[in-house]
């Protein structure tokens, strides 16, 4: 049951609704740093993206350290904006393939990644419009952008990592990535990955999710956040700030998260003091799931109406997989049910792991050594090696090569 902010002031007792002391403290450690900033803005300086003041940012040719046996990669992007072609680039290209850094296939070098063993088996070219650590709707908003253009493709694949639900809920992921690695040391300029963006959230008044702004339309309200006071002034009553922080141990108001959680049937207690940080990680991520929804839907109505044909990927983290591969639940269950209820042609790689997986005698940390690589550099969270991109394309091979008319080249009768 909703109760209304009067109501929700007496639970708080002392606190008296107060930003908590964590949220200062998560606010002042990830503010952001001049000399990063500038990084990212001067493209004379080694950066691996530029700002965009939509969806945050954008990649941009660089080599860096955080391949397989820490060894360089090398990132080359075409003029349109899509990763180098390699196999068939100067053929008609009928397939784009959006999403975040599994889509980029980030740590590994342009001739590397999944989209090239495919382009380079099937015989016909696939551009990677894939950004590291974008959420469902930024890549959406991508792929709205490049459908419009010349690179516009009758195929799309808009692959979703296991994280990027509750991405499309940041105003910036940064806040979250850099307090989770809070105690790495940054005597250098380090890599920005999480600009502020385009972000979704649910609007009580109306009823459904809305689209909110990125707080970033030029250069110097970039560097703007790069005061610590701005920056805290900016999010320090951000929604998903405050859950992040009742995540974490802290406080803070609730009374709007309790109402969100019940217009859209989510059962969460964030009144119990024992269980709050369980419940509010699991209102992030079926919040998460919810908005996720909301942009498969918006874009099945625009793919339909446009005569694109979408297929949904799923990719996973190293812990997602190693869980499910030692009997554990799947933690997407209920978007994987929305997508059949959707009729949603979709890719399921967790289940293809597990087929793969049962073919050796070793443990599932054994097992995912040999397809993924550690993060480094601008990486958060590990990616696949080229063998693993070999085996996310192979898997796919059969889905992708059924569902093209005509057949491709090298599938030809």
């Amino acid at each position: 049951m909703y109760l209304s902010p009067c109501k929700v002031a007496g639970i708080y007792s002392k606190v008296e609704l107060r930003m908590s002391d964590l949220i200062r403290e998560i606010l002042q450690t990830t503010t952001y740093r001049r000399l990063d900033v500038e990084a990212v803005l001067d493209p004379n300086k080694h950066s691996w993206c530029s700002f965009d003041p939509e969806i945050g940012y954008l990649p941009r040719n660089i080599v860096l350290q955080d391949g397989m046996d820490f060894c360089r990669t090398t990132y080359t992007y075409e003029l349109a904006g899509q990763r180098k072609m390699v196999n068939y680039a100067g053929q008609p290209c009928r397939i784009n393939t959006y999403g975040d850094s599994f889509t980029q296939s980030q740590q590994v070098s342009d001739d590397e990644s999944w989209q090239e063993r495919l382009a380079a088996h099937i015989g016909e070219p696939i551009r990677n419009f894939g950004i590291g650590g974008h959420s469902v709707y930024t890549a959406y908003k991508r792929l709205l952008r490049m459908e419009a253009g010349e690179c516009s493709a009758e195929y799309l694949l808009l692959t979703i990592y296991d994280e990027d639900h509750v991405r499309n809920l940041d105003a910036s992921r940064w806040i979250r990535t850099q307090w989770n690695d809070r105690d790495r040391p940054r005597e250098l300029a380090w890599p920005l990955h999480g600009l502020p963006w385009v972000h979704l959230r649910f609007d009580l008044s109306k009823g459904n999710f809305v689209e909110v702004p990125g707080f970033c339309q030029n250069a110097d309200d970039l560097r703007s956040l790069c005061d610590p006071d701005h920056f805290y002034q900016t999010f320090h009553d951000d929604q998903i700030v405050r859950l992040f922080a009742l995540e974490n141990g802290g406080e803070a108001r609730f009374d709007d998260l309790e109402a969100v959680a019940e217009a859209l049937s989510i059962k969460v207690n964030l009144r119990d003091t024992d269980q709050r940080m369980a419940e509010a990680a699991k209102l992030r991520r079926m919040y998460g799931f919810k908005s996720s929804e909301y942009v498969l839907d918006s874009l099945a109505v625009w793919a339909e109406k446009n005569h694109k044909k979408l297929i949904i990927p799923l990719v996973y983290s190293e812990p997602q997989v190693i869980n499910y591969l030692k009997g554990g639940e799947r933690f997407d269950a209920v978007f994987v049910d929305y997508l059949e209820r959707k009729k949603i042609t979709w890719f399921d790689s967790l289940q293809k792991h597990k087929e793969d997986f049962a073919d050796f005698a070793i443990t599932p940390e054994k097992y995912i050594d040999r397809l993924y690589i550690k993060p480094a550099a601008a990486a958060v969270f590990g990616h696949y090696n080229p063998l693993g991109n070999a085996f996310f394309a192979f898997s796919m091979k059969d889905d992708l090569v059924g569902w093209l008319n005509p057949k491709p080249p090298a599938y030809h009768t």
